[in-house]
């Protein structure tokens, strides 16, 4: 895959060439990382520890695994991808009792408006969702900002399909109380 690292309009050059070229890494590396960083923050709840780590890991697994990129997407989207495995990771080694204190800020979005329009909302919802266990938070996390299909969930968890769907249920319900909470 063509990976354009610069703005100019330079012939763009692949990912081994990047990482084997200082100066293209480089410039490279300045462009990706704030994108990967501020997905990993949001997501790791505005942990800036826990994101500077996980993004580090990120950028280390995909300089190992550059020769699996087969440009099917952005090379970003590609980091993203494996920064989400990695906070997964993070959260299966922690437990579920340590989990609890993975706080998610989330951005709920819909495809033709914004659920959220007002801080204000989203500082409620940021709340609410702190309320919830860790498992609560990460299957809604996985669901509705992820947006992964039931069946994906339930892999990523290591549960049935069945046991995710009433997870689910059980967070999205969890997360209907504590929002009510929080607004009152």
């Amino acid at each position: 895959m063509a990976i354009q690292v610069g703005l100019s309009d330079a012939e763009p050059m692949n990912l081994n060439t990047i990482v084997l070229d200082q100066g293209a890494f480089r410039t490279w590396y300045e462009q990706a990382l704030p994108r990967v960083y501020r997905y990993l923050l949001v997501r790791a709840g505005h942990d800036v520890a826990l994101a500077e780590e996980l993004t580090q890991q990120t950028f280390v697994e995909a300089i190992r695994r550059r020769t699996r990129f087969d440009g099917r997407s952005d090379a970003v989207t590609w980091l993203c991808a494996i920064g989400r495995n990695k906070l997964l990771d993070h959260y299966r080694q922690s437990g579920r009792e340590q989990a609890r204190h993975l706080r998610i800020a989330a951005q709920w979005t819909d495809t033709d408006a914004n659920l959220w329009p007002q801080r204000e909302n989203g500082v409620a919802v940021e709340a609410a969702l702190a309320e919830l266990s860790g498992e609560h938070r990460i299957v809604l996390v996985l669901r509705y900002l992820d947006q992964l299909p039931v069946r994906e969930i339930a892999t990523i968890i290591g549960r049935s399909e069945k046991a995710t769907e009433s997870l689910l249920s059980r967070a999205r319900e969890g997360f209907r109380r504590a929002y009510g909470d929080v607004k009152q």
